[in-house]
């Protein structure tokens, strides 16, 4: 491994080539986000520089990676991502890797998934110290939190980590794991996450949540739905002068003809410290206070066609004053943001099912999407500083098309400097462009009109199915 200065140049030029193959370029907002030194100090200090004198290197590796997870369907296969390599290589006049893909998966494999998953997370939390005061509410940073689902390719090794629900029959099903994640309401970035199997001891969405705390620092708010409202949680992030927003756990009962009224259907009311459970030390447990003074308020959300619906908040923002019940049911309606960004990253970047082979390159490729996602969100609030937006106005599927139909030419080394920065501006106007559609009150009927031909579901397993094909008759 070659000394690396950490100090505040340039990089190397593999890594810088990484920099510039991904839009961000000086003189433009959050331009140093995602700079060469870096990425390379981050894989250094993981000890993961590697082939350094052959074509694939860990900076290679990286840009790599992450084109092939940006991009969707045949285009994400491995065969695709080497072909890029050769123009890339081509184009450098180095030498060019041969058409098997085997090389690429086993350089592919030495990337470090927790350097990948520091990259990712340092990335946003610099985004998320740059936002512009108009982007947070009442000055203050609100971080969103929900869990998810994903399914990998059925393996020994990813059945052995993450097995499928009992329900499916051995050979049928997919290995399915659980994740968490933390996300800035500002500017959409992923801050943290964690990933546990989908059932078993302490892989439930709390568990894994308790292991992101850390990514909540004092003066935050947080924002969950009623699965995270118990007092154990709550009071855990209190400790560390966190606020808390949250809808009220179904079990609990909810009586506002006790405690210090507020006003209607709104009062401050004292919470009891439960036993101590199993996962919790003790010494834990005896720093929390023994009791919990918290607002609980209810209020209406009327929908022409609904029900009207009645949603109960269990808050740590006590002063009516300062955050009235209206602000209150303002805020927690934006924990709906946690589910699109979910969806995004789900859908947009294909995070539903992911197709690497291994548990430790099945955790590589999901940190690899966060970091994607998060580079694209990147770009969204470059481009909503530019233009005095905020960045949830933004389209992300919008911006991560323009960033995917440009990334080749702003790759391309024969561009100048000057031409690079007039077409980056004018490609941070078009995704400005990019609105997300106003619609309240939308209602669709959850149906098709075009009939779509689909394959029956598979009940047995496949060597069964290819064993039954060939009986003869």
């Amino acid at each position: 491994m070659r000394n690396i200065s950490h100090g505040g140049g340039r990089g190397s030029s593999d890594f810088q080539r990484v920099v510039d193959a991904f839009l961000l370029q000086p003189g433009l907002p959050f331009a140093e986000v995602l700079s060469a030194e870096r990425i390379e100090r981050i894989f250094a200090e993981h000890g993961n520089l590697f082939g350094e004198e052959r074509i694939y290197s860990t900076a290679l590796m990286v840009w790599a990676f992450l084109g092939q997870v940006l991009r969707d369907g045949k285009e994400a296969a491995c065969q695709s991502a080497v072909a890029r390599i050769v123009a890339h290589q081509h184009q450098l006049g180095r030498a060019v890797p041969t058409k098997d893909t085997g090389d690429y998966c086993r350089a592919r494999a030495k990337l470090s998934e927790h350097a990948v998953y520091d990259l990712a997370t340092e990335v946003a939390a610099e985004v998320e110290q740059r936002a512009e005061p108009a982007w947070l509410w009442k000055g203050r940073h609100v971080k969103l939190g929900d869990g998810f689902t994903f399914t990998m390719p059925d393996t020994p090794s990813n059945q052995a980590a993450y097995p499928q629900p009992r329900t499916q029959k051995p050979g049928v099903g997919q290995p399915i794991a659980r994740a968490c994640a933390i996300v800035s309401l500002a500017t959409g970035c992923v801050l943290a996450a964690a990933v546990g199997p989908y059932k078993g001891k302490e892989t439930g969405e709390t568990a894994l949540l308790r292991e992101l705390l850390g990514a909540l620092t004092a003066g935050d708010i947080a924002i969950f739905d009623r699965h995270y409202c118990s007092f154990l949680m709550i009071a855990l992030m209190s400790a560390g002068g966190v606020d808390v927003c949250a809808r009220m756990h179904q079990r609990r009962h909810v009586d506002f003809r006790r405690g210090k009224r507020l006003g209607h259907d709104d009062h401050l009311i004292v919470w009891t410290k439960p036993a101590r459970p199993d996962w919790m030390d003790e010494a834990t447990y005896n720093n929390l206070p023994d009791q919990l003074e918290l607002r609980e308020l209810r209020y209406e959300v009327h929908r022409p066609g609904y029900r009207v619906q009645r949603i109960t908040i269990a808050t740590t923002l006590k002063d009516p004053a300062s955050y009235t019940a209206e602000d209150i049911a303002e805020l927690y309606a934006k924990r709906w943001h946690q589910e699109l960004d979910i969806r995004a990253l789900k859908q947009t970047l294909n995070a539903e099912h992911l197709r690497c082979k291994s548990p430790v390159m099945v955790r590589c490729e999901l940190w690899t999407k966060v970091l994607a996602y998060n580079l694209i969100r990147t770009t969204v609030a470059a481009a909503a500083a530019r233009h005095q937006l905020q960045p949830r106005e933004i389209s992300f599927t919008s911006a991560c098309q323009y960033v995917l139909c440009s990334w080749s030419l702003l790759s391309s080394f024969g561009m100048t400097a000057e031409h690079a920065l007039s077409h980056v501006s004018l490609l941070l106007q078009q995704i400005a462009a990019c609105r997300v559609g106003h619609r309240p009150g939308r209602c669709e009927p959850r149906v098709l009109k075009r009939r779509r031909h689909h394959y029956p579901p598979m009940q047995k397993p496949r060597n069964e199915l290819r064993a039954q094909l060939l009986r003869p008759k």
